[in-house]
């Protein structure tokens, strides 16, 4: 059972930093390329596809979907994310940032359900927990922002990204310390 456990927080510790990498290097194709129009859309689309992509990976490393229901349910939020950002990109961008504003809220729930739930087998999830309750607050945020005047844009997401990569590598960081800790004793 040791040995199991083991092996999931190694490839926690992983999976976390893949999250960060992703999420830095979409931040920086953000910022570099705001001001064209295919290349904004593109990443918008893929950023909730590579949410629904990583949860489901990580849910079928950790028991399945079956053992793992808040990240089965934000596969399915995620999904479901990525085709509403399609239809909303079509429409403006005030709709893509309420899209992107419910998801936040949504998988941020989900995300603090999985951390808190994590937290009795591999501790060290304080980061993601936080993470969620801060990607929700970050939705209402966006939400309020898709009604304002300003037409938002893809920078209006980027922190809400970034702050993802920070939590990400954060908590991986603190896996690994966490793991060292445990080996010590």
């Amino acid at each position: 059972m040791r040995s199991l456990l083991a092996a999931q927080s190694t490839w926690l510790r992983s999976y976390y930093v893949s999250r960060a990498v992703f999420s830095i290097v979409w931040v920086a194709a953000a910022v570099l390329l705001s001001a064209q129009p295919t290349p904004v859309a593109f990443l918008l689309v893929i950023y909730p596809a590579w949410d629904a992509i990583a949860n489901l990976a990580d849910a079928r490393v950790n028991g399945g979907l079956w053992d793992n229901p808040s990240q089965a349910l934000n596969v399915v939020v995620s999904a479901i994310t990525t085709l509403a950002v399609i239809v909303a990109i079509g429409r403006d961008s005030y709709a893509v940032l309420a899209v992107f504003g419910v998801w936040a809220i949504l998988a941020g729930v989900l995300q603090l359900v999985t951390g808190v739930r994590r937290w009795r087998d591999y501790g060290a999830q304080w980061a993601m927990i936080l993470s969620g309750a801060q990607s929700a607050l970050a939705g209402g945020y966006m939400i309020s922002r898709s009604i304002g005047t300003v037409a938002p844009t893809i920078l209006d997401v980027a922190p809400y990204a970034g702050f993802g990569a920070f939590y990400f590598l954060l908590s991986a960081i603190w896996l690994v310390a966490f793991a060292d800790r445990n080996a010590r004793a």
